[in-house]
């Protein structure tokens, strides 16, 4: 499965280009650089962290002791949707990666506050 990525315009590269500018003459921090960047450029994987597989999936949801009924429930997810991702035949996406991605960093606590 590949994603497409959206052509940066010109205008978008203006920004940039501008932000850079603004960085290099220390009106910029680092962090507010970093964030304007990962955001325009659109970069992949934006903690730098491997892609979710499977079994990470599986171990995750088993670690909270729960079933893929209650799992999904969580995601605000099909059951179904859960049974592909634990067998890695489809990848996740939106709202229910960003909450995998928290899970798999805080645990299940985290989502469940």
């Amino acid at each position: 499965m590949t994603t497409r990525r959206k052509k940066t315009t010109r205008l978008t590269q203006a920004l940039l280009e501008t932000a850079n500018d603004m960085h290099k003459a220390g009106i910029l921090t680092d962090e507010a650089y970093g964030k304007i960047t990962m955001r325009h450029l659109r970069t992949e994987d934006k903690d730098g962290s491997e892609p979710l597989t499977g079994e990470d999936i599986r171990a995750m949801r088993e670690r909270a002791q729960m079933s893929q009924a209650v799992f999904a429930h969580y995601l605000n997810v099909s059951v179904g949707y859960v049974s592909q991702l634990e067998r890695g035949t489809k990848r996740p996406t939106g709202a229910a990666l960003v909450l995998l991605k928290v899970i798999k960093r805080k645990g299940i606590e985290a989502i469940l506050e």
